[in-house]
């Protein structure tokens, strides 16, 4: 009789019916309608906690402890109370043999996932302190629940509360993607800002040169952020500048390399290519001591001297403009003096010209540029630009404009040690 009145149902419709009457029956005890529907302002703040509703609950296990298919009724009925955060209502789940590895069967997450996912942190403690495997994996995204954690602003506690229990911070899925690399690609610089997950996982140790097995790095969503503004209005593009500058800062401090190869992973190797654009951050990158060349194969795969050249050389061809010519050679000579200044002796590649035949206009300048560049490479370094290095190399890290101009020193002497009084500083980031 009782078959003749089930519904014709396949797969994880006719499972969960063989249990839904007892997980019914729990979450009305606990007065729980509809999960789905009820938001965190809508529910009364003793849901689920009730000293009277937790008693019918153990009563009603109590009574079905040896019935069909009563631990998928429970473990399914934790994943319902993990949703809402019911705590004291997980606790006696628990207590009565709640599975903790049960996933959900439309989505495959298990408690602790979803715990995560509905910005839970209390249930995240409970349930790993009942035993529940913090690194994870789902079965559909291969995603742990600190990776999980890592993709929404807000889900932040849940993300500090998975870090101070002991979650293995550099954990990587199939791919190669650790926790720090679902931060930075899930942020798109304008309303998702995951800056402070950021921060917290490389506080805790995460690894900020990590790389997928596509080859993707810390810095591939900057790439492709920056590349973003090009097409972005100037206030939308102010704001993903900032949010790229933040996360930089941050890597930067951890240890990340932005002039590894090859070159289009490289934030670097980015900036020279547009230096006009992304002076500031140039700047920065520069004052902040990283490479100017390629970092693992010197001047000989790609060199900041190389391309400022080419780009001077590129745009002076086309460009009848004389503020924008003035401008980008001012740029260009700035760039030229901060690599100059960053290190007592210069890296060329090797047998380095500079072709400006192509330049219709100021041609003699960049020839100008080229030659002193060439001699200072050649001739034996003067006092005072070892002691500019020295100097500068002292007041590291950024910002070094604030420092100097701070010096007890005469005016020309800060002026010679900023190297362009006028350029951007570090007000313009």
């Amino acid at each position: 009789a009782e078959q003749s009145t089930m519904p014709f149902l396949h797969g994880f419709r006719r499972i969960i019916f063989e249990y839904q009457p007892l997980v019914d029956e729990i979450l009305g005890l606990l007065a729980i309608q509809d999960v789905e529907r009820q938001s965190t302002l809508e529910r009364p703040a003793c849901l689920g906690s009730n000293r009277n509703q937790l008693s019918a609950v153990r009563r009603v296990l109590e009574r079905e402890t040896h019935s069909p298919f009563y631990q998928e009724g429970v473990s399914y009925a934790l994943l319902k109370v993990t949703e809402l955060g019911l705590v004291p209502a997980a606790e006696i789940l628990l207590e009565f043999g709640a599975d903790l590895s049960f996933e959900d069967p439309v989505t495959y997450y298990t408690p602790l996932h979803i715990a995560v996912l509905r910005n839970q942190p209390d249930m995240v403690e409970l349930l790993v302190h009942h035993g529940a495997d913090i690194n994870r994996r789902d079965r559909i995204h291969e995603s742990s629940p600190l990776d999980l954690a890592s993709e929404e602003p807000e889900r932040l506690p849940c993300l500090q509360r998975l870090l101070q229990l002991g979650a293995d911070v550099n954990a990587a899925d199939k791919h190669g993607k650790t926790a720090l690399l679902h931060a930075l690609a899930s942020s798109d610089g304008v309303q998702i800002h995951n800056t402070e997950s950021i921060r917290l996982l490389l506080e805790g140790g995460a690894d900020a040169r990590a790389t997928t097995k596509d080859g993707d790095t810390v810095f591939t969503s900057i790439i492709f952020l920056l590349g973003e503004m090009v097409c972005s209005d100037s206030e939308e593009a102010q704001v993903i500048n900032r949010f790229c500058f933040r996360v930089i800062q941050l890597l930067l401090a951890h240890g990340a390399n932005p002039s590894e190869c090859p070159a289009p992973e490289s934030l670097t190797h980015l900036c020279f290519k547009s230096f006009k654009r992304h002076f500031p951050l140039l700047r920065f990158l520069l004052e902040s001591g990283v490479a100017y060349n390629c970092s693992l194969h010197g001047p000989s795969c790609w060199s900041g001297f190389h391309i400022v050249f080419e780009c001077l050389c590129s745009h002076l061809s086309v460009s009848e403009d004389e503020s924008f010519s003035t401008d980008l050679i001012q740029k260009g000579q700035t760039l030229l003096e901060l690599m100059m200044a960053s290190s007592q002796a210069i890296q060329l590649p090797s047998n380095f010209e500079v072709n400006t035949s192509s330049c219709r206009y100021h041609g003699e300048k960049i020839r100008t540029l080229f030659c002193s560049l060439k001699q200072l490479e050649r001739s034996p370094q003067a006092l005072k630009h070892l002691c500019r290095v020295f100097i500068r190399q002292r007041l590291k890290p950024w910002p070094v404009d604030v420092k100097i101009k701070a010096l007890p020193l005469p005016d020309r002497l800060k002026w010679y040690l900023l190297i362009d009084h006028t350029a951007a500083g570090h007000e313009d980031l």
